[in-house]
């Protein structure tokens, strides 16, 4: 029995110290994320041609809001051009998308067991449109349900110009559309954290940013060297992300446009979209690490792009590691009820393990608390209120219980990467659009129609 006693507490500190290791990572970190001025480029003409991709699977509530939002973009018409990709739609999307002028690609399935989902549009997509780098500088992509700021390729035409294009990628603000409600408000104050103290922080530093799924864009020469889209994974984005960075490319970070992605308000819906991302990322995260350990020897990449990588590809693990220690304690107490001369030993060691917790669980309040203030104020001009304090609490709650679940179970279920959960859309309302167009600055009215000619093929 004191042998198993031995294990489990060696075990629980490990899993301290690990847990420790990367708190004190993203305390470090987020000092740089305290400065208020954010933009570090000139403004230049409209010069880079984009082409834009939006996939969609049964989007026919929300897919008028996108289109009309592309086609009010502050941008010279003649320079970007987007296509929406219809995913095996049941639903009027590719109807609605015709009606309102748009391009569209068509995809179906082949066979049923050919396998679908964003990752496999986009790779249909880019070879359909086999020599899309010989026109357009950059290829950028959005979900169905995004809402974008009118100005957003400006600044990206700007970033990308005073980089000397040397950036293969750039990811915007990742913004929500909603946050009424306890779930979506988790998600509104974990992504407020992260773009502020981890996104623009890392941006700071010379860092490499982080992909997320949504509103970024990639070289279109660089995309074409790939071979187009080969990451097929659960998400496809981290895919993406870690492989350009095991080839020394560069990512940059855009502060001052966003995207407004709209989050689940159901803890079910919610967790099947974690769930699909724990898989995701546990999946990417092993085969990758090796990969990222020889381009560190190789001197491709420096150790601190190598240490903030690694935490890239294991920031989940702290969700699992307490609920482990949870269950490890639970166990713990159980066989000193059971034996207390088995545990008897181990005093000094629990309470070496308690009170290296205690400082995770104060690190841990100043990362959600002070930092989601702070960066609700700078990034969107919200003042600290208090009666949001609860609600704060009960977020670290859902994102530490929900997270510590969905990522020990996507753990165990990594290797299934064929099944893609679509999160389904609860938000439809005409507001939104005009919301989105104030914050850019300027009107619907103020901003021409964009005369899409219609296109229409099958990948």
């Amino acid at each position: 029995m004191k042998i198993a006693v031995g294990i489990i507490e060696g075990l629980m500190i490990l899993l301290s110290a690990w847990l420790m290791a990367l708190m004190i990572y993203q305390l470090a970190l987020s000092v740089f994320g305290f400065k208020r001025k954010t933009k570090d480029y000139e403004d230049h003409e409209p010069e880079a041609r984009f082409l834009v991709l939006v996939p969609a699977h049964n989007e026919e509530k929300v897919i008028a809001n996108m289109i009309d939002n592309l086609n009010r973009m502050d941008y010279p018409k003649e320079l970007y051009d987007f296509i929406i990709l219809a995913d095996n739609c049941t639903d009027r999307t590719e109807e609605v998308c015709r009606e309102l002028g748009a391009q569209v690609l068509v995809s179906r399935r082949e066979s049923p067991d050919e396998p679908t989902g964003k990752p496999i549009v986009l790779q249909k997509a880019l070879k359909a449109l086999e020599g899309y780098e010989k026109n357009y500088d950059l290829v950028m992509f959005f979900d169905a349900d995004n809402l974008i700021d009118l100005n957003m390729f400006r600044e990206v035409n700007s970033q990308y110009i005073h980089s000397e294009r040397k950036a293969d990628i750039i990811q915007c603000y990742l913004g929500c559309k909603n946050n009424r409600g306890l779930v979506a408000f988790s998600d509104y104050v974990s992504y407020t954290i992260t773009n502020r103290f981890m996104q623009y922080a890392k941006y700071r530093t010379g860092l490499n940013a982080s992909i997320g799924g949504t509103g970024f864009c990639v070289s279109a020469q660089y995309l074409a060297e790939r071979g187009g889209w080969t990451s097929l994974s659960l998400t496809e984005d981290f895919e993406l992300q870690i492989e350009a960075i095991c080839e020394g490319r560069r990512l940059l970070w855009n502060n001052e446009v966003r995207i407004h992605d709209e989050k689940p308000t159901k803890l079910r819906a919610c967790m099947r979209q974690r769930l699909r991302w724990a898989q995701g990322r546990w999946f990417v995260s092993f085969k990758n690490t090796p990969k990222l350990v020889k381009t560190l020897f190789k001197g491709e990449i420096s150790f601190w792009e190598f240490l903030s990588t690694f935490w890239s590809m294991y920031n989940m693990s702290p969700f699992a590691v307490l609920t482990l220690e949870l269950i490890l304690g639970i166990i713990l107490e159980i066989i000193r009820v059971v034996s207390p001369d088995a545990v008897g030993t181990a005093a000094i060691t629990v309470g070496s393990m308690f009170s290296m917790n205690v400082v995770s669980i104060l690190i841990l309040f100043y990362s959600i608390y002070v930092l989601f203030y702070v960066g609700d104020y700078l990034d969107n001009g919200e003042k600290p209120k208090l009666k949001q304090v609860v609600p704060v609490f009960i977020t670290i709650l859902i994102n530490v219980g929900l997270g510590g679940l969905v990522n020990l179970i996507g753990l165990f279920k990594y290797r299934q990467q064929s099944s893609w959960a679509k999160t389904e859309h609860s938000i439809n309302r005409a507001e939104d659009m005009t919301s989105t167009l104030v914050t850019a600055g300027m009107t619907a009215e103020e901003q021409p129609a964009q005369e899409a000619e219609q296109v229409s093929a099958d990948l």
